[in-house]
């Protein structure tokens, strides 16, 4: 189903799934794009079946250089989001992809930097217990201690073929988590950005042969992790 919120003067829609007797609350951040429904209604819908309040909120499609005013927009409405199916008793996991996922890794307490060097003031939600990070825009976190305060469970999924965010990058950026953490990562070979995705963007095509097995793969991967 589909929520209003209010984020000052302005409304903002969210797909919420939320159904008698969650086990656990899943915030889903969706990348550039903006629309969650369409590029990952079925992943929504399996984290939900699994016991999973989800809660994933709609944006404006992002600009290829994304501005602080844009990022710190995101980064509060998804914090606002959160608050539709954040209770006492249920246990908290984030899951995005690309710069989605980035505004994961800020609200869980990393330093994101801007390009020019400049601070990004994102804020912090100590709610969120564990990241499941797909290809992440990691260049934000590339300065010495960004991610030191980043404690918690990671999962990360990166692509071998991904040059929008390199694989690299994100296995340099999360080198730095705090002490605390945990980080499985595991990589799609032969994936490209968009391989994470269920409805490709137009004129995108994916290299990988049976999309339906890794998403099915990758559902359950995902379920299983956000559920523990």
């Amino acid at each position: 189903m589909r929520a209003e919120l209010r984020d000052g003067d302005e409304v903002f829609s969210v797909t919420l799934l939320d159904r008698p007797g969650a086990t656990h609350a899943v915030l889903f951040a969706v990348g550039a794009g903006g629309d969650p429904e369409r590029q990952h209604g079925p992943l929504l819908e399996a984290l939900a079946a699994r016991g999973g309040a989800v809660v994933a909120p709609h944006f404006s499609r992002l600009s290829p250089a994304p501005s602080a005013d844009e990022l710190a927009t995101r980064a509060r409405r998804l914090r606002l989001a959160l608050d539709l199916v954040a209770r006492p008793g249920l246990s908290v996991a984030g899951v995005g992809h690309s710069i989605g996922a980035m505004l994961l890794l800020a609200l869980a307490g990393g330093r994101a930097w801007q390009r020019e060097g400049s601070p990004l003031a994102l804020g912090r939600d100590a709610r969120l217990g564990r990241l499941a990070l797909l290809a992440p825009a990691a260049g934000y976190f590339l300065a010495p201690g960004a991610l030191a305060d980043v404690n918690l469970p990671i999962l990360l999924w990166t692509a071998s073929g991904d040059v929008i965010t390199p694989a690299a990058q994100a296995r340099q950026a999360l080198a730095g988590l705090g002490a605390g953490a945990s980080l499985d990562a595991r990589q799609l070979e032969g994936g490209g950005h968009f391989s994470f995705l269920h409805t490709l963007p137009p004129g995108v095509t994916d290299p990988q042969a049976d999309r339906d097995g890794l998403l099915a793969e990758l559902s359950a991967e995902l379920c299983a992790f956000v559920g523990a």
